[in-house]
């Protein structure tokens, strides 16, 4: 077993008890959460109208994804007003309405702040672009053309598109005769945090929302708003690709934390907030701490990538299959869990949300006879470690990847398109090739998360009403997965939802071991088995985890004994005659949690 010692980091009868730190999160997507006007496009009313179902799951607060106006050419995250509604969503009023059903719930309500970039159909970028003495010409990255040794227009670096790693993060603008820096789309132009104005005109986005009564932010992308002002090229890390990931040249760039501790200073100090940055491409232990300790001054946590990138191969786009094992999954869990610990940090957990496939297909078997199983089981592993808990719509059931059978005209995200455009060019009339293309989207384009939330056995789900058409296609399997069936039923074996509720009702009740006590890693080189040891002041706990279609006759629990199973993801009259010490048999993908024996 691992050094399991109590350190610093153990925060029982501590005065660093946080609410944000307790609080159970869950992420609405709103175009596919509930369309209540029957155009086949979720709305602001439709959250409001599952406001009981989050609260009954034990949901304490709300994070939705961009509702503001927004062409859609990146499901919101092109936003080209920061204090208005888009139509299809609703309207400002209807919002307000939301926090006021919100609070009356004693939830809180979360906005997504996209303040990397905006839409190009936004004010400020129509100004910015309309001449170079444009008074907003600096609010965004402008830069000549460079020419190649045969006269050729080529764009300022050779740093790839995120969402389209084929194409340059620079798009021409014939009109004013310069390239703009757009990392995700050409339709996203990246704002130039160097400029104050630009600065301030965020703090006031910050402040409208909260004065209105939101209660923090998810920062997209946040650590991309400082680039490396010499714009360099990027290595070549990728054969064969013209463009190239520019990442460590804007991503954590040298302001970074400049800009993020005076949003901090200048409005977050001010409101009693919680705030999570997304912040991809860092993995460096100090980075990190210098933006989530406890005396950073910067943000409450961030969203570390590290288990959501594990199936990538390394250095490579995200879009391929790597193998890997539970001993990959230990290594990371304990780095994180230590780090915060020991630094005085603090973890957000998640496997799901908008941009990660569902996690049932990507780390279990979502075939029709180890789903559930598998669904109970990441949801012991979530339920079981330090953080604030992030649910995504629909993980609460066990939704899973869309079919195999679906062909690439129902991939509706613009990262999945560019994908196959990609494939296609490369590839031209290579079945073998294109056939591992539509392989690598099934598994883990963003797509997966977006189909329609499943409520129940009626016409598209009951996402929108039967004579509409869904934004995206539903998930075939929805008239044996959905809310309907698994809400009315109370059984945690049979409901997924039951499962969550009550795992999420222990956690709470035993916060000084599942949120703030420390963590020992057991057994780290079994090859399919997870287990850690969780404990606080007067209590102590193991999780263990199969995270194989195998039995195992595992042998790593060592000198540790159960006192009693507590729970398990099979049928919990067995756990009576599970092992305490010794040998313990592991059924597929079964999952146990028991008290230990002082």
């Amino acid at each position: 077993m691992a050094d399991t010692k109590t350190t610093g980091g153990l925060y029982v009868g501590t005065d660093k008890h946080r609410w944000w730190k307790e609080a159970v999160v869950y992420q609405v997507y709103p175009a596919s959460f509930l369309d209540t006007n029957g155009d086949g496009w979720g709305d602001v009313p439709g959250i409001t109208a599952k406001l009981d179902h989050l609260k009954t799951l034990g949901v304490d607060v709300i994070w939705v994804s961009p509702i503001y106006k927004s062409p859609q050419a990146d499901m919101g995250y092109d936003i080209a007003d920061y204090e208005d509604i888009d139509p299809i969503y609703g309207t400002l009023a209807d919002v307000d309405y939301l926090i006021k059903e919100i609070k009356k719930r004693d939830m809180k309500l979360v906005m997504d702040l996209v303040v990397n970039h905006t839409s190009d159909q936004h004010d400020w970028f129509i100004d910015s672009r309309s001449s170079k003495e444009s008074s907003k010409r600096d609010w965004y990255i402008w830069k000549p053309a460079k020419y190649d040794k045969d006269g050729n227009r080529q764009p300022p670096n050779n740093w790839a598109q995120i969402l389209g790693e084929a194409n340059s993060a620079w798009t021409w603008d014939e009109k004013s005769g310069e390239y703009y820096l757009s990392l995700f789309t050409p339709e996203q132009p990246d704002l130039n945090w160097e400029s104050p104005a630009v600065r301030e005109a965020v703090h006031h986005v910050l402040r409208f929302w909260l004065d209105r009564g939101a209660s923090g932010f998810r920062m997209d992308v946040i650590n991309l708003i400082s680039k490396v002002q010499s714009f360099p090229d990027a290595e070549t890390t990728v054969p064969n690709n013209k463009y190239q990931p520019g990442h460590k040249h804007f991503a954590n760039g040298p302001r970074l934390h400049e800009f993020l501790k005076d949003i901090n200073r200048e409005v977050l100090s001010k409101y009693d907030t919680i705030t999570v940055g997304e912040m991809p491409f860092v993995r460096d232990e100090d980075e990190i701490i210098r933006v989530v300790g406890a005396e950073s001054g910067e943000l409450n946590m961030i969203f570390a990538f590290d288990i959501v990138d594990i199936d990538n191969v390394p250095g490579d786009f995200k879009y391929t299959l790597y193998p890997w094992d539970a001993r990959d999954l230990k290594r990371i869990v304990n780095r994180l869990q230590r780090l915060m610990l020991e630094r005085d940090g603090w973890n957000s957990l998640f496997i799901e949300n908008h941009d990660q496939p569902r996690s049932i297909s990507r780390y279990t078997d979502d075939s029709d006879q180890w789903r559930d199983y598998g669904a109970r089981l990441l949801c012991l592993m979530q339920t079981t470690l330090a953080g604030t808990l992030y649910v995504y719509q629909g993980e609460e059931i066990g939704m899973r990847n869309v079919p195999e059978s679906w062909g690439k005209e129902e991939y509706k995200d613009i990262e999945s398109i560019n994908f196959f455009k990609k494939y296609e060019q490369m590839y031209p009339g290579d079945e073998e090739k294109l056939a591992y293309g539509r392989k690598i989207m099934q598994r883990k384009a963003r797509d997966n998360a977006r189909t329609p939330v499943q409520w129940d056995t009626s016409a598209h789900a009951g996402f929108t009403s039967a004579s509409s058409t869904p934004w995206m296609r539903v998930n075939d399997d929805y008239k044996d997965i959905n809310v309907a069936r698994q809400f009315s039923d109370p059984n945690v074996i049979t409901s997924v939802f039951a499962f969550w509720k009550r795992a999420l009702a222990n956690r709470k009740q035993h916060k000084d071991i599942f949120v703030y006590g420390d963590f020992g890693l057991i057994d780290a080189e079994h090859e399919k088995v997870v287990a850690y040891k969780r404990w606080s002041a007067d209590e102590a706990v193991v999780v263990v985890l199969n995270l194989s279609g195998k039995e195992i006759e595992w042998k790593g629990i060592g000198s540790l004994k159960v006192k009693k199973w507590w729970a398990g993801n099979y049928d919990e009259k067995d756990l009576g005659e599970k092992a305490k010490e010794g040998t313990i048999v592991l059924r597929p993908w079964e999952g146990l949690i028991g008290g230990l024996e002082e």
